[in-house]
């Protein structure tokens, strides 16, 4: 097999690392390198903004400033990875991104969570100041091969088609649960198919 990117493994709201178990399993099985950090999310109290700092620091210390890799975000972790891609020089050296179930633009469930103290699911709101604004910094994916999965049957972000990227393919699987977008065996096989090509 041909060597492939290392991929990062970012994780969504109430979730860790864990939550790639059935992904990574695939990928040790492969032969494809992972670096799949725990975010402190503090139940959602912690902003996306600072949730990419930290994982940029995380990726600096792993991978240093240049060495190329793909970039897969689960929930709130695609947000996470939309982020970084723009703001950290990340689309200087991410040649894919994989989005899964990821509320770029928005979701029903935040409208009604306060700002204070939960910044980072308010951020998640529909028509957010955050969401605007990485919004209008889209080009920066230009040169990236993105993809989106999504189910239209999901009720953590809803409605599931929101999830998709204004770019890039979008891939819908059915699946009815938010988490079972990486753990159902037909997702998984899907996401590893992207992955690997």
């Amino acid at each position: 097999m041909a060597k492939r990117n290392p991929i990062i493994l970012i994780h969504g709201l109430w979730n860790t690392a864990s939550i790639f178990s059935f992904i990574t399993s695939k990928l040790d099985d492969i032969g494809i390198e992972y670096f799949a950090p725990t975010l402190k999310h503090s139940y959602g109290m912690t902003s996306i903004i600072d949730l990419t700092y930290m994982l940029n620091e995380l990726i600096l210390d792993k991978y240093g400033l240049e060495k190329e890799i793909d970039v897969l975000g689960f929930s709130m972790g695609g947000i996470i990875g939309r982020y970084w891609i723009q703001k950290f020089n990340g689309y200087k050296r991410t040649r894919r991104f994989i989005s899964i179930g990821s509320p770029h633009k928005g979701t029903l469930m935040a409208q009604l969570v306060p700002k204070y103290p939960f910044r980072g699911i308010s951020e998640m709101k529909i028509n957010s100041k955050f969401l605007k604004e990485i919004a209008k910094n889209d080009f920066f994916l230009d040169d990236v091969d993105c993809i989106s999965f999504f189910t239209y049957w999901d009720l953590m972000v809803f409605p599931g088609w929101w999830t998709n990227l204004s770019l890039g393919e979008k891939i819908s699987v059915k699946v009815y649960k938010h988490r079972n977008l990486v753990r159902d065996n037909f997702s998984v096989e899907k996401i590893i198919e992207k992955i690997i090509m």
